[in-house]
């Protein structure tokens, strides 16, 4: 009988000590993400005021879309290393708020490389077991959940189609404008993830992007603007852990 325990002990601990290690198999993520985008620059808006945190800009005119690739190298259970490229669109216009009367329209299209570091702050308690799990229970899918906030560093390249009144806008007062250019952006935000199986996650990531620019909209009005440009991601992703081979590297095989 205490031969039979002691076997058990050492079978538990023998499986709970691999299923520790299994994430070091899975080092190496590939995530795809799509969501909203919005900006709050310096078309369109509400006066400083009378839009408390900026809710009554947020419209579904001025929204549009972003889409990332990643890739991801885990450190540790709670710590990641991420390299992004986005693409989004972003677009302002004059049509509510207190600039009616101007009449500015913008396109912006833009680019984002960035490397961003992440921790998680709250950690599932089934990603060393799920690969034993029988099925998905609602207790079990909330417990697969993580939480994380990331930062880091990053760059935009930006080019803004203007309509004709922000056009002109350059000839009557030049400096204004500048619809083409490249601007370093500081992003930082939460999201939380969803470990569905030994393979796939799937989540949701709210991020903002502060720029050393006001052009993100092609336009800077010198006697209002006291604020660089602002954007925001909103995004629903799917994770698809990679193999590391015996380099450490990931494996596609």
């Amino acid at each position: 009988m205490k031969r039979s325990l002691f076997v058990v002990v050492i079978f538990c601990f023998a499986i709970q000590l691999s299923d520790a290690q299994l994430w070091k198999l899975r080092r190496w993520e590939a995530q795809l993400g799509i969501g909203p985008s919005f900006s709050f620059p310096d078309i369109g808006g509400y006066t400083h005021g009378e839009n408390i945190l900026g809710f009554k800009d947020l419209s579904y005119r001025q929204t549009r879309f972003d889409i990332n690739g990643n890739l991801r190298y885990r450190l540790g259970r709670t710590a990641n290393l991420r390299a992004s490229m986005t693409y989004a669109m972003l677009h302002a216009v004059d049509e509510r708020g207190s600039n009616e009367n101007r009449g500015y329209e913008a396109v912006t299209n833009l680019f984002e490389p960035a490397l961003l570091g992440e921790y998680y702050f709250i950690k599932n308690k089934y990603e060393s077991s799920y690969l034993f799990l029988k099925g998905k229970s609602l207790w079990a899918m909330l417990s697969s959940l993580d939480f994380y906030a990331f930062a880091g560093v990053g760059g935009a390249a930006y080019s803004v189609n203007p309509n004709d009144a922000l056009s002109q806008r350059e000839i009557t007062q030049p400096g204004s404008t500048d619809f083409n250019g490249f601007a370093l952006v500081i992003p930082a935000g939460i999201g939380a993830t969803l470990v569905y199986n030994p393979n796939l996650n799937f989540g949701v990531e709210f991020g903002g992007r502060w720029a050393n620019t006001d052009f993100i909209d092609g336009f800077d009005p010198p006697v209002v603007s006291k604020v660089n440009d602002k954007y925001y991601f909103l995004n629903f992703t799917v994770t698809y852990k990679l193999k590391t081979n015996s380099k450490g590297l990931p494996s596609f095989r």
